[in-house]
């Protein structure tokens, strides 16, 4: 935080200073290794990370052509499971604590652990809902985290009857308890107003995939953005032509970049991704209980996409519930245990994977050289292009919140508040291994450390005098 003669914060920047290099480990690999490779990106979403790939590499093995209707909804059931069991881990594990027992709650208390102690229904269903997202994975690729299912081409393994039966059993009660969460989160962010729609205040335009009739499809389709005012302002975009929407600014104190629609310039082509831009950019959910839910999250806009942070909880059990109700069709549809997998066609040398992951817009952009090695690689995650988001938010809490004096751990904990909102996952985004302590410093004018108080890795707390 960079504070004026007056103490107060004039400026304030989330820093990302983990070193930034997937994208060159890949360079030289053969393109049929790299859907399966670029998992290790992350151990939350890697499913987003094989299927954005392979979309990537199904151009160097079928050209222009299309997978087979098996093979994609495979594909489409593996990513609805994926995003609903990351969804729930972030609400019930990660997020519920702050909303259900507020930002000054003892740490020590303010946890998952907590949740399950003080609410064992909440928790309980929290657990099973994220459980049952990681056994579509497990069925479909193997391993719960960093299997093999998708391939350049099209799908491994057909989905036996005898699982398709298996999930069928339980997805009606995943689909009342995802109905049951979408109105918690609605209760929550409702019931402190207009605190929860200040908190971390900024405002953007958004952007994702809609389908051919602007509904929401996190697997496919078309770029879509809407001003902050409403009014879409691209339609249609093809991702593959995904250079000539966005450019990626470098700044000299982060190595995760920031993303900005080129043809509005950086700062009226800021935008977010995820949940929150799926909901307010969609015309409409493709499924009844979602679609209701997303009428009801519209009204509370009145006609403007909604913009509050912590409204991205909301919207997150929106997605949630679209999540259950498509993997429910999925699992009718009779494609779902077909043995056709694999597709051929005329192959090309550069490939584009489009997808939205559980945080957003996932871009993975791939050319290959003479010996079908990767040659060049550009991955623009999710977290990147909410970047400059969770910079905004970051700032107006600081300003909000920072007494002029000294950090607090109450000021600190608002922080992380803000940030978690936007569920970033900074290995993906930075492409580094490992988990980072949180270093908050107050600078004087005269570029001095005013007030300085770190969390380490392992949760410990130090103060550093100012």
């Amino acid at each position: 935080m960079l504070l004026d003669a007056d103490r107060r914060v004039r400026q304030a920047r989330l820093h990302i200073v983990e070193f930034r290099g997937f994208e060159r480990f890949i360079q030289g690999r053969p393109f049929r290794e790299i859907p399966t490779l670029v998992q290790r990106l992350c151990g939350i979403c890697p499913v987003s990370h094989l299927l954005a790939a392979s979309k990537a590499c199904d151009h160097f093995v079928i050209g222009k052509a299309k997978i087979t209707p098996s093979a994609e909804k495979l594909r489409r059931l593996l990513h609805y499971g994926q995003v609903l069991q990351s969804n729930a881990l972030h609400f019930f594990h990660l997020a519920s604590p702050d909303l259900l027992f507020g930002f000054d709650d003892d740490a020590a208390h303010r946890n998952v652990v907590g949740v399950i102690n003080d609410h064992p229904e909440l928790g309980l269903r929290g657990i099973r809902m994220r459980k049952y997202g990681q056994e579509i994975i497990r069925i479909l690729t193997g391993k719960r985290v960093h299997g093999t299912g998708s391939i350049p081409g099209g799908f491994l393994t057909p989905l036996s009857t005898g699982n398709r039966e298996l999930l069928l059993r339980d997805i009606d009660g995943i689909i009342e308890w995802c109905q049951a969460s979408t109105a918690l989160a609605r209760d929550i962010f409702l019931s402190n107003q207009p605190a929860h729609t200040l908190f971390g205040q900024t405002e953007s335009a958004f952007m994702s995939l809609v389908d051919a009739n602007g509904a929401a499809d996190l697997y496919d389709g078309v770029l879509r953005v809407t001003g902050a005012d409403g009014r879409i302002m691209v339609d249609g975009h093809q991702p593959s032509h995904y250079h000539d929407l966005i450019r990626e600014e470098v700044k000299p104190w982060s190595y995760m970049k920031f993303p900005y629609l080129s043809s509005f310039g950086r700062q009226a082509g800021y935008y977010r991704v995820g949940p929150l831009a799926r909901v307010n950019n969609s015309a409409c959910m493709p499924t009844p209980h979602a679609e209701e839910a997303r009428r009801e999250f519209a009204a509370f806009g009145e006609g403007k996409p909604v913009q509050a942070t912590l409204a991205q909880h909301w919207a997150r059990m929106i997605d949630t519930l679209l999540c259950a109700e498509v993997i429910r069709e999925l699992l009718l549809d009779p494609d779902i245990v077909g043995t056709d997998l694999m597709t051929s066609g005329d192959p090309l040398r550069e490939g584009v994977g489009v997808i939205e992951a559980p945080r957003g817009t996932l871009i993975h952009h791939y050319r290959l050289d003479d010996d079908d090695n990767i040659q060049f690689a550009n991955l623009i995650v999710s977290t990147t292009h909410n970047n400059r988001g969770m910079n905004d938010s970051v700032r107006a809490v600081a300003a909000e919140y920072f007494d002029g004096r000294e950090i607090t751990e109450g000021l600190l904990n608002r922080i992380e508040v803000a940030i978690r909102a936007y569920d970033p996952c900074l290995s993906c985004a930075t492409h580094a291994l490992g988990q980072m302590p949180l270093v908050i410093e107050a600078i004087s004018p005269e570029g001095q450390i005013q007030s300085q108080l770190i969390r380490h890795a392992d949760g410990l707390m130090e103060r550093s005098p100012a």
